[in-house]
């Protein structure tokens, strides 16, 4: 039977992501619209968000936070452009953001002292292999695996590279240790549902240091500039944006931000976030043809939440009908106006990915669960009987 009860919000895509709960356009009324980001007003803006992000997420005193262009793509591009090449660099990838960033170290930088340590759709790397003379690269969230490292511990505190890690769809709703990472970058379409557009960069004391004592040996584009006259541009960590942002976007995030506060900071962020793993994890357990992605609960994310379908009458066909049917899930469940963008990512394996991040409410989650029963059914039933 199809259920009676839908999700308050519908809105379940890995990116952008959904709104905080209540969020209207209201929540931009203040924005600083036809002003200049230069003036003193703009400035207290991207200021706020600085200061607030660096309260929330207990980023140490000692690391300068900055907001540079083209969202985490931007920064972690900005970040590989002008830190690395000093040492060899070790690449870990195990999804398809990951993979792009050893194509840009190999096919771009072509640094050739560089190792690629990688692992299928749903599993780590054997971390125990990285080499930390080198720098390294990684994601700690892969977003289109639905895989995470469970901490830092892999991580040695007396590591002679850098360890530059793309958190966008962990920053908010995983405990992050900032003496373990010198490099991190998120966005803020992600975890706090923000306007894409600028992405964020933390530097430590160690990437500060390398900027300052390395020179690529590439041309560096003006959006990518770090550093003047062998120093670091401090204005870039104060709000001094390389390129105009929209104070729209900037509102947004600091609305978000605010929200965050509300619910208790990080350990709040975090708490909703996992509830919303343990809403589909319980279901899973009991449902005997749906399945995690990663295998591994200790490697689960919390926030792209990757399902597969496991049903044997399914699995058993092509690999082309399995796809089609986690397809016809998702198209369905749109269709009926329930649930927008839980189709696996284009490069994953075919299944099923719903955003569990801090705006989305568990009883959104647990109010979903019966429609996806009802449209698996709905497509099962169809493809026997076609097949």
């Amino acid at each position: 039977m199809k259920p009676n009860t839908r999700p308050v919000s519908t809105h379940f895509s890995s990116g952008p992501c959904a709104k905080r709960p209540g969020w209207s356009l209201e929540a931009l009324s203040d924005a600083l619209v036809g002003r200049s980001h230069r003036s003193k007003p703009g400035k207290a803006k991207l200021a706020e968000v600085l200061d607030l992000s660096r309260s929330i997420l207990g980023i140490p005193d000692g690391y300068r936070i900055g907001i540079v262009p083209a969202s985490d793509t931007g920064a972690v591009e900005m970040a590989m452009w002008s830190l690395l090449g000093a040492r060899p660099v070790d690449m870990l990838a195990w999804e398809s953001f990951g993979k792009d960033w050893v194509t840009d170290v190999v096919k771009q930088l072509k640094l050739a002292d560089t190792r690629s340590i990688q692992a299928d759709y749903g599993k780590l790397p054997d971390l125990s292999q990285v080499d930390f003379s080198h720098d390294v690269v990684f994601t700690w969230n892969g977003t289109t695996s639905g895989v995470r490292v469970p901490n830092g511990d892999w991580i040695p505190a007396d590591r002679q590279g850098l360890t530059i890690c793309d958190a966008t769809s962990a920053a908010f709703a995983m405990d992050l240790p900032w003496d373990k990472l010198d490099v991190v970058t998120w966005s803020w379409q992600k975890v706090l549902g923000g306007e894409a557009q600028h992405g964020m960069l933390v530097l430590s004391p160690r990437a500060v240091e390398r900027l300052e004592s390395y020179k690529p040996a590439w041309p560096m584009p003006k959006i990518f500039r770090l550093t003047k006259d062998g120093k670091i541009s401090e204005g870039i960590f104060k709000g001094e944006t390389i390129n105009t942002p929209s104070m729209l976007a900037v509102e947004d995030a600091i609305d978000g931000l605010h929200w965050a506060q509300s619910v208790g900071g990080l350990s709040g962020l975090i708490a909703r976030s996992e509830s919303n793993l343990a809403a589909l994890a319980d279901w899973v357990e009991r449902t005997p043809w749906i399945g995690f992605l990663p295998v591994d609960p200790a490697i689960r994310s919390c926030t792209s939440i990757c399902l597969r379908i496991t049903d044997p009458e399914i699995t058993a066909l092509d690999q082309a009908t399995q796809a089609d049917v986690a397809k016809k899930v998702a198209s369905l469940l749109e269709k009926e106006g329930v649930a927008y963008d839980t189709a696996s990512y284009r490069d994953a394996p075919a299944g099923l990915r719903i955003w569990g991040g801090a705006t989305v409410e568990r009883s959104d989650i647990e109010a979903l669960i019966p429609w996806i029963e009802w449209a698996f059914a709905t497509v099962k039933s169809e493809t026997v009987k076609a097949s």
